[in-house]
């Protein structure tokens, strides 16, 4: 799959990866959806009854076609074979909850997400420098590698989780994740970082695009925590590996919104007995549906519009910052 002469990746084989991983997408998911678990439906979430009998657990069939594909198409080194195996890890979990019959508790869980988010911090640091790029200020410094390790073990949990809450909306978190890795591809590629990397954010958009073509609304078959821990995770990786991990904030602003703030509403209440936003409803999904009378298909939409202007703007910022390079 490569020209090991040059190390260079065929163009070609390349073309045929990113195709292959769509279309067998599409393939073993039309094929095998029947055998997955079924969906039970929600009563705290807003219409999440009507997702009761559909098969849950997609993200099992889209991460596994991922793997396959970037083992067969993509530079893997030892670093990206870890990722690989933590995304994998990370599915598993979430898939064995979606298959249970009585759901994980939330501490096994989180206990769970940071057990890989810590071996991906040592993994990162082991590869890479402690060295950290503000892309829209132009400035790098160096963070001491303890301190640098437990903030990136934050970014990871914060990542799986805020995306594993953003799901509840038919084609909603799928979406966020596509434009959210896609604009770190375009930033990768402006500065020059990545390495291999970019080439895996292709493969795992297009798996989450065969996975769309079911779940838009109204969707057949659900991602289930097997697609949306395992994408929180694959965004965490991506960002850090521009070298650049703050732009985070900017490049998933509405995954860290939607999801980020019912965690945080959560947190203050039962642990600092501490009540904020009472008349919000979290996810924020569910706000804008059940209080703002929005549809599935304008809050998809609408939550895409804004990611991508603030991404587009973030974009542009990084490149006159790079005097237009």
């Amino acid at each position: 799959m490569f020209n090991y002469i040059s190390g260079e990746q065929i163009p070609v084989v390349a073309f045929i990866g990113v195709m292959f991983a769509f279309l067998a997408t599409c393939f073993f998911i039309g094929k095998f959806n029947q055998y997955l678990p079924k969906d039970i439906g929600r009563d705290y979430a807003h219409d999440g009854k009507l997702s009761a009998g559909k098969p849950r657990g997609a993200g099992f069939i889209f991460i596994l076609v991922f793997l396959a594909s970037a083992l067969i198409f993509a530079p893997v080194d030892m670093e990206i074979l870890i990722y690989l195996i933590l995304l994998f890890a990370a599915m598993m979990t979430g898939f064995l909850d979606d298959a249970s019959k009585a759901p994980w508790g939330e501490y096994k869980k989180g206990l769970l997400d940071f057990l890989i988010a810590v071996v991906a911090a040592i993994t990162y640091l082991k590869f890479n420098t402690n060295s950290v790029y503000l892309a829209l200020f132009d400035v790098s410094f160096t963070i001491p590698l303890v301190i640098y390790g437990l903030l990136i073990v934050v970014l990871v949990w914060a990542s799986i989780n805020v995306t594993n809450c953003s799901d509840g909306v038919d084609g909603l978190s799928g979406t966020l994740t596509i434009v959210t890795v896609m604009s770190i591809y375009v930033i990768s590629q402006m500065l020059g970082t990545g390495g291999g990397m970019k080439y895996l954010i292709l493969l795992f958009a297009v798996c989450i695009l065969g996975y769309l073509w079911f779940n838009a609304t109204p969707s057949r078959l659900l991602m289930g925590d097997a697609g949306s821990r395992a994408m929180g995770l694959f965004i965490a990786v991506a960002i850090l590996k521009t070298g650049s991990p703050f732009l985070y904030l900017l490049v998933a602003i509405v995954l860290i919104l939607d999801g980020g703030l019912g965690l945080v509403k959560v947190f203050l209440l039962r642990f600092l007995k501490i009540h904020i936003l009472k008349n919000i409803r979290t996810p924020l999904h569910d706000q804008v549906r059940k209080v703002g009378g929005w549809s599935n298909t304008q809050t998809v939409f609408r939550f895409a519009i804004i990611q991508i202007v603030v991404s587009l703007a973030t974009i542009y910022m990084i490149y006159v910052i790079n005097g237009g390079r």
